[in-house]
């Protein structure tokens, strides 16, 4: 292959890096290296073309000093072929570097660098394949985010900011959209999926928001993927911020469907003590006991809302982050409730028992408030705790769970180096003793004006579990379609179930009325 043949592989090469950067948008470093790539082009295309125009004159020299008739036409033919070589080179160049284009776009794969090196098609396949063996996934993957992607995550976290909301990364350019109204986002909406802008302009509120709800369960349509999004973002960052305080007396589980767990999930334990093997004696045959747990199932909880016509036109976003955050917030409060109602009630559990009573040696006999002695008493019950084969389990008490109005005295009893009133200095047994106090307004709403009971949870059991579908802990969010609504509505819902899986790890005081504030 001469020269001019390698200089027009090179420029189909570059023209195809080139054609490929085309209607994406480019950092300055890609547009500077593009830009030295068509200057190259450039240069080689004024190269080819002035050895061209040489050719002629060559032949012509040749002539004036008396080259052969024969041999002239020798050399016409011999220039004939060379440029045929050169058109099919650069022919067969441009097909290669359109047949690696096109496999490497079917599999996600950048096809720059396999351009680059001259690999052949049968080298290209074999290295996706190897990547694809090697990793599941094709080599040298790039997941790229279109303009479209990029205008709405932009879009979804100035709406988050705008109502207040703190982001840590928001999106580069998200505080220039932030002043922008919903009318005005609807407009860039539909402008950019090649609406006339000028009529959208002249649109009424009113009109553009029937517009838009026409375009609502359109799959491509920004306007309402913007708002899924910040609905979704906003719902996750609320529900984390619920001050919730279930999650440190249960456990957690998950369970893949709706269905009532089986009867066969069972504990395996009472294998009883090692015995002693006597000089050439046997060792006895034992087999493990099993206790049956108990059942495990799922609810579906949720509520609907909607953005009306009035909040569109008013530009009112609350319905975007203060609504779903407020169904958010009730679902897990109504957990928190779930789980304090089931210890305050104290109902029958899955062996027919109530949760806390003296079979299950989890319950004091004679109420009081939290004092060092009630404390003391609590701690030795559960340290004298048996497994469901009557084997100690050494639990550890963790939590101590109160209703409002015992802080103070919980404070002075574990941060008090001397016991509270006596007359002796008595060293103080619960000085910094390792409980963490959990105290929960629940237990004040259930309790009214009457006896309200205090609780114990330590290690050792599984105790109480809040079970959730796929493991799915924040509410889900759905667009739905509502027959004769006009308008933007969505669902909400959470699957979650409670289930009491052992009483052992817990022990509860039956308490007296709480102090009054007065």
């Amino acid at each position: 292959m001469n020269k001019r043949q390698q200089r027009a592989m090179k420029i189909a090469a570059q023209q195809a890096l080139v054609n490929g950067a085309k209607g994406r948008e480019l950092t300055a470093e890609e547009s500077a290296q593009f830009d030295t790539l068509q200057r190259e082009i450039d240069a080689l295309t004024l190269e080819i073309e002035a050895e061209e125009r040489q050719q002629p004159q060559a032949a012509a020299g040749q002539q004036a000093a008396g080259t052969a008739a024969t041999a002239g036409a020798t050399g016409q033919r011999d220039l004939g072929g060379q440029e045929d070589a050169a058109t099919r080179a650069v022919a067969a160049e441009r097909q290669r570097v359109q047949d690696i284009s096109d496999l490497c776009r079917e599999f996600g794969v950048d096809p720059a660098e396999h351009i680059r090196t001259g690999a052949t098609m049968d080298q290209v396949r074999a290295a996706i394949l190897d990547g694809m063996k090697r990793t599941g996934a094709p080599a040298s993957v790039q997941v790229t985010r279109d303009e479209g992607d990029t205008f709405r995550q932009r879009a979804t976290d100035a709406l988050m900011l705008r109502a207040g909301i703190r982001l840590e990364n928001p999106a580069e350019g998200s505080n220039e959209l932030r002043v922008m109204s919903l009318r005005d986002l609807a407009i860039e909406c539909l402008s950019r999926e090649g609406q006339n802008i000028g009529a959208l302009l002249r649109m009424s509120s009113d009109d553009l928001y029937g517009e838009l709800s026409r375009q609502f369960y359109n799959p491509s349509a920004a306007f309402p993927a913007i708002l899924d999004s910040t609905i979704r973002k906003s719902i996750v960052h609320l529900y984390n911020e619920v001050p919730t305080t279930f999650e440190a007396i249960t456990t957690k589980g998950s369970l893949k469907d709706f269905k009532q767990t089986a009867d066969h999930e069972y504990v395996i334990g009472g294998v009883g003590d090692f015995l002693i093997v006597p000089e050439n004696g046997e060792i006895k045959p034992d087999k493990p006991r099993t206790e049956m747990l108990p059942q495990r199932k799922l609810d579906t909880y949720g509520k609907q809302f909607s953005m009306t016509r009035q909040a569109f036109i008013n530009d009112d976003i609350g319905f975007l982050t203060e609504v779903p955050g407020l169904y958010a917030t009730a679902a897990k409060k109504t957990i928190n409730k779930q789980v304090y109602t089931i210890l305050f009630n104290n109902a029958k559990v899955f062996d027919g028992l109530q949760l806390f009573c003296d079979k299950h040696k989890n319950i004091m006999k004679n109420g009081s408030k939290p004092s060092q002695a009630s404390i003391q008493a609590m701690v030795t019950k559960m340290g004298k705790q048996t497994d469901h084969f009557g084997e100690a389990i050494y639990i550890t008490p963790q939590t101590i769970v109160v209703p409002i109005g015992y802080e103070f005295d919980l404070s002075v009893i574990f941060h008090s180096a001397q016991v509270v009133g006596s007359n002796n200095n008595d060293i103080n047994p619960l000085y910094n003793y390792p409980l963490k106090t959990v105290q929960d307004p629940v237990l004040n709403a259930l309790a009214g004006d009457g006896v309200c009971p205090w609780f114990m949870f330590g290690s050792g059991a599984r105790g109480i579990q809040v079970d959730y579908l796929n493991g799915q802990e924040t509410p889900t969010v759905r667009r739905m379609e509502v027959p004769g609504t006009l308008g933007f509505v969505w669902d909400i819902y959470l699957d979650w179930g409670i289930a009491v899986r052992d009483f052992r790890s817990m022990a509860m005081n039956p308490g007296v009325k709480i102090p009054s504030e007065e």
